[in-house]
């Protein structure tokens, strides 16, 4: 039951960040083009490249702590459904070039933000 309620609280705080993040990204870019979702997984990515390298060196967490900020946190924070949505939303409005764009953007910066994590975090801790 701990791990329920650890991971569904994470839950709800990653979604509740998601949705201020996003929201505020799209404010700042505009809306032709799902800038907020594609910011949020790139950043999740990051954020999950530092938290693994943290926990495998440093932090011995309990596994309620994991669920709590790798299932929950990041998992309610990081947009995989919402992503797939604006892909066929871009490609129903016949934006093949910019769904394809977001395409590529999201599979190799998000990627690129887990091992910038874990490389950053290396350096850290050097």
């Amino acid at each position: 039951m701990n791990m329920l309620l650890a991971v569904a609280f994470g839950g709800a705080l990653g979604a509740l960040g998601r949705h201020l993040i996003s929201g505020q990204v799209m404010r700042w870019m505009g809306s032709g083009f799902p800038w907020g979702t594609m910011t949020v997984n790139i950043l999740g990515s990051f954020i999950l490249g530092v938290l693994v390298e943290y926990m495998a060196l440093r932090w011995s967490a309990t596994l309620e702590m994991r669920g709590f900020l790798v299932v929950g946190v990041l998992g309610g924070f990081t947009t995989f459904s919402a992503f797939s949505l604006d892909v066929v939303l871009l490609l129903e409005r016949g934006s093949l070039g910019p769904a394809f764009a977001y395409i590529a953007g999201n599979l190799l910066l998000s990627v690129c933000g887990l091992f910038a994590g874990l490389m950053i975090f290396r350096q850290v801790l050097a």
